[in-house]
């Protein structure tokens, strides 16, 4: 996994250097940072399919068949001709004209994807030769080896929040966190067919999208058909640069004509099977009648003000993502928490919507998911084609207190966290064996592990099945035991050894609080649902009828209807407590006194 605040610090240094060593302004040096990004992203991308190629290449006297651009076609990724792969550049002389260089490995790039034909920066020369090598360098990351996320788009975010925030929040346009987009892409399962994200960003909706087909063995260009629209001319290179280094094909429209508000650009009204977005939140001041000419709007318009605009385009999006939808399509959208409950005409929305039977899953989403914004938000899920048994009812989930904290400023789901928030949907869904192989991964995952820490006694108690709690105590004993063996050794190894030796002992123990972690989760899930059975959680999740939510007032916030889980009691005996409280407070209060009498003394004397 990537850290993304040791990956931000590491891009620093070279926002820095622009900074400082470049005589052109941050919306000259932007496009260019981000197609060094790009250079590299694919560079990774391209080492990556090319070994899968070479599994299964077939010899040729002997002599592996060489890789050509063919090859790369079939597995949806662009081939990079030799100069125009990253390690490339990164090991020119220091006589090379880099700036040239980069130019021509952009028109090389090029001519193996038309979509890239005017993306891509080519003013490289702009930046100095002593400057791009450096920026090469920097670049030249591990974490860009992740390709499966959309890195792109979350440091083409952070370069925006430092060098142009006004662009980076323009509209409550923020770009959508990870956690978030595969929740979304594991909920609505998109495995063919039309996918329209009518607020594209980055392009993270349809990366993900692809990820989840291809996992089971399917090609997404050939399954899936994507269409974009994206307002922001950045935004919509950034997305179009996203798509190609997967080598995915897509149809995306850019600037006034892909206001969504206005415009249908891709003519996709009732004609999609999956649709996904994060929208710009809390839009105001769309035109109420341009709004309502350009359509998709079947519960009809949100409040209008006296000025004729939308008081809030929030049910704009919601009306829209349900208009788009074939019969049996589904859609997954973030929205802002407060349109879940919200009046006036937006609840006649909603009870419009909630009468269709299509609304799925509502799922909040606590703080700090998003890059930049501390703002909660819900997920909103639809399926037309429901399992007649869920027709007239709703799933909701409230997550607001189940995260893994990242920093003090950013939490995310872990991937169990996802799997585990996955299975509710599952059993409510009645996919109960797809619930049963995932107790069987995370049986899969622990034995492993506890094999690679050599813990006999913990993988025979995990074979056998052994209760779960009883081998969390096993776990956290090796932790324990182990600490003492470090203690014991760092005091007795020679100085020279030691700073390794730390590293090793640090990434041991790592390893270990990951797997109890993993573990934690797993309890979690069993705990609640056993073998495989969907039931109300207090505090979690809740299975509402039709009827439920109209007594609610047709409010779809989940926790109106999960409820509060009991509070765990800690131990702590509040008024004991309280009193060593209350005692320290007084201790901190006459400290405070003493200390302003010595202020005044000290002032007195100095004839103040």
């Amino acid at each position: 996994m990537i850290n993304i605040r040791k990956l931000e610090a590491e891009l620093w240094e070279a926002a820095d250097l622009l900074r400082v060593d470049s005589k052109v302004t941050s919306q000259e040096y932007c496009m260019p940072v981000l197609g060094l990004i790009f250079l590299r992203y694919a560079y990774s991308r391209f080492k990556y399919v090319e070994g899968e190629i070479l599994k299964n290449r077939p010899t040729r006297n002997g002599r592996v068949a060489p890789v050509e651009a063919e090859d790369f076609k079939s597995k949806s990724a662009i081939f990079l001709p030799e100069e125009a792969r990253y390690d490339y550049l990164l090991n020119l002389p220091d006589s090379a004209d880099l700036g040239e260089a980069i130019n021509h490995a952009v028109e090389l790039i090029e001519e193996q994807s038309k979509q890239l034909k005017g993306i891509l920066p080519k003013n490289y020369t702009i930046l100095q030769n002593d400057l791009l090598r450096e920026l090469l360098r920097i670049f030249n990351n591990s974490a860009f080896n992740e390709i499966q996320d959309d890195i792109i788009g979350r440091i083409y975010e952070y370069f925006l929040n430092k060098f142009a925030p006004a662009v980076a929040s323009d509209d409550g346009v923020f770009f959508t966190p990870k956690s978030l987009v595969r929740m979304i892409v594991n909920i609505i399962e998109p495995t063919h067919g039309t996918v329209l994200d009518p607020a594209c960003g980055s392009g993270g909706m349809f990366v993900s999208s692809a990820d989840f087909i291809e996992q089971y063995g399917a090609n997404a260009n050939s399954a899936m058909t994507f269409f974009g629209q994206e307002k922001v001319d950045y935004n919509a290179k950034l997305c179009v640069m996203n798509m190609a280094v997967h080598g995915l094909n897509a149809k995306i429209v850019s600037g006034n004509e892909a206001n969504s508000f206005y415009h249908d650009a891709h003519n996709l009204e009732g004609c999609c099977d999956y649709v996904m977005a994060n929208p710009p939140f809390n839009v105001d001041k769309v035109k109420a009648e341009t709004a309502y000419n350009a359509g998709r709007l079947p519960f009809g318009l949100p409040g209008v003000n006296k000025n004729k605009e939308i008081v809030n385009a929030n049910y704009l999006w919601i009306s829209y993502f349900h208009a788009y939808l074939k019969e049996t399509g589904r859609a997954g959208f973030v929205m802002a928490s407060s349109a879940t409950d919200s009046q006036g005409k937006d609840k006649d929305i909603r009870e419009k919507l909630v009468n269709t039977g299509d609304v799925d899953v509502m799922l909040s989403v606590g703080n700090n998911f998003f890059y930049t914004k501390s703002l909660p938000c819900t997920l909103w899920f639809y399926d037309k084609a429901k399992r007649d048994e869920n027709k007239d009812k709703v799933l909701f989930i409230d997550a607001r207190n189940y995260y893994t904290v990242v920093d003090k400023t950013l939490n995310e789901w872990s991937e169990w966290q996802m799997k585990n928030l996955n299975a509710i949907v599952w059993l409510y869904r009645g996919e109960v064996e797809k619930y049963k192989n995932l107790l069987s991964e995370y049986e899969r995952e622990l034995y492993h592990r506890a094999v690679t820490l050599k813990a006999r006694e913990i993988w025979c108690a995990i074979r056998e099945n052994d209760d779960l709690s009883n081998v969390l105590t096993m776990f956290q004993a090796l932790k324990e035991e182990d600490k003492q063996k470090e203690k014991f050794e760092l005091e007795h190894i020679i100085r020279k050894d030691k700073k390794a030796r730390e590293k090793e002992w640090s990434e041991h123990f790592a390893y270990i609080d990951e797997t109890i972690a993993i573990l934690k989760e797993q309890i979690w899930l069993t705990e609640k649902f056993g073998e495989g059975e969907y039931q109300d959680v207090l505090g979690l999740c809740k299975l509402a009828s039709r009827e439920e939510i109209a007594e609610k007032g047709y409010s779809l916030t989940p926790g109106a209807y999960v409820g509060v889980a009991p509070v765990e009691d800690d131990g702590v005996d509040f008024a004991s407590r309280m009193a060593e409280i209350h005692s320290v407070l007084l201790t901190l209060q006459a400290e405070s006194n003493e200390l302003m009498d010595t202020i005044s003394k000290n002032m007195k004397e100095m004839g103040l």
